[in-house]
């Protein structure tokens, strides 16, 4: 099925919509932060008739539609392998409402947790995305043949039967959940076109056309798609850390990928696997300390994740391929933490990329110096977490002309500095 600049309604895309199509070859200008608006009218005023490209059906991309759609912007996303193709279909899910505390992140997180609660009401997560409280455990656990839970720890699930060493909670149904994050970023995309009208265009954008502002700076007209002109009133960029490649980005400061391998299992007896995510100081037999994670699921499934490393990003999300020597090891682990993982069926085996800051801070605001370019990316490991006050935010940003979700001034992508393009065309 070729699919190429053509825009379609979510219900005439082929199920799941992971893979469509194959993938083709880190002082600001006030404009750029009201561009569209505060121009003499109400929000509802200034977001009529006004459209918006989201580069990237990730969860930051999906989630920042859903809120412009909300506010009555058109939007078109735009993605070039898949929805969730990348980390937002990859990653765990795991979701805590007070782990960010005592950092710029708390604000973010908080309202964030607090998002996803509404948006489990609103789009029944609970059953489409496997939204739910969950306790989280702490475990330190060896590979030896002996051991077995200190006297001192905690009870334990009877499912938790390896040799574990100390425990501790770490995380109650008040203050952690998860959510299944493909299936959720599917659902909040799907809302978005279903009831908002949201158009999904698969194509791979090559560039952000811009033209001189009035005075200093810059402006966005619109994006180039597979060779064609998608015209715009604003343009984000959230395509996770391949939103680096983009001169506007690259240009400010650089956006790097940690890689992280994860597994899917299904174990013969889901029943008894209860809803605890354990968070893992495990020391293997040869000595190598590693930091696993590991989250059973509503379905029955059990997610385990682990082995990161820096590695060159590959061009495009369907190129990401899990190392074997990775996989073996998480097997390892899941059976290490319980016997009734031990011969679990392996159901996925992956690997996805992290998006990072130099500074450990997400960017999320308007580029400076370009009016109408927006950027939401270098969340790491709380993308998931993040993505709907991220989105929300920009939403009233880029509507309003503030955010009033969050406070974004410590995620300004401006404290890297401002921006000069001589171009027409920002290249990706």
């Amino acid at each position: 099925m070729a699919i190429r600049a053509s825009l379609l309604p979510l219900h005439l895309l082929p199920s799941p919509f992971l893979s469509i199509l194959p993938c083709r070859s880190r002082s600001r200008n006030v404009s750029a932060h009201s561009a569209m608006g505060h121009r003499g009218g109400s929000s509802a005023e200034a977001a009529e008739a006004k459209h918006v490209v989201v580069c990237g059906a990730g969860v930051i991309g999906s989630c920042t539609a859903y809120f412009l759609a909300q506010k009555g912007v058109k939007v078109t996303v735009v993605e070039k392998c898949g929805v969730a193709s990348a980390a937002s279909g990859k990653a765990g899910g795991f979701l805590a409402l007070d782990w960010c505390d005592g950092s710029l992140l708390k604000d973010l997180a908080r309202a964030s947790f607090d998002l996803h609660e509404t948006l489990a009401e609103e789009l029944n997560g609970r059953e489409r995305y496997g939204y739910r409280r969950l306790d989280a455990l702490s475990l330190v656990l060896e590979e030896t043949t002996g051991g077995g839970v200190a006297s001192h720890s905690p009870k334990l699930p009877a499912w938790i039967d390896g040799c574990v060493k100390r425990a501790a909670p770490i995380g109650t149904q008040k203050t952690t959940a998860q959510v299944h994050p493909f299936l959720f970023t599917q659902a909040v995309l799907s809302d978005a076109m279903d009831k908002h009208g949201v158009r999904l265009l698969m194509g791979n954008v090559g560039g952000v056309e811009l033209e001189p502002a009035e005075g200093e700076g810059y402006r966005v007209t619109g994006v180039m798609v597979d060779g064609n002109f998608v015209g715009a009133d604003a343009v984000v960029l959230a395509m996770g850390p391949w939103t680096g490649t983009n001169r506007l980005v690259s240009d400010l400061t650089t956006i790097s990928g940690i890689k992280a391998h994860s597994i899917v299992l299904y174990p013969q007896n889901p029943n008894v696997i209860s809803p605890h995510a354990l968070f893992l100081q495990y020391k293997t037999q040869e000595g190598k300390q590693l930091d696993p994670e590991v989250y059973p699921r509503p379905s029955g499934e059990v997610y385990v994740c682990g082995m990161s490393e820096e590695v060159e990003i590959p061009v495009d999300s369907d190129r990401v391929k899990p190392r074997k020597e990775a996989i073996v090891m998480l097997r390892r682990i899941a059976s290490t933490v319980s016997s009734e993982l031990v011969n679990a069926e392996l159901r996925i085996e992956q690997a996805c990329f992290l998006p990072c800051s130099v500074d450990g801070r997400p960017l999320i605001g308007g580029i400076p110096n370009v009016a109408g370019a927006y950027v939401g990316t270098g969340h790491s490991c709380w993308g998931i977490l993040n993505g709907p006050a991220t989105g929300s935010s920009l939403a009233e940003l880029i509507v309003d002309g503030v955010a009033k979700t969050v406070d974004l001034s410590p995620f300004d992508p401006a404290r890297f500095g401002q921006t000069s393009h001589r171009q027409k065309q920002v290249a990706l």
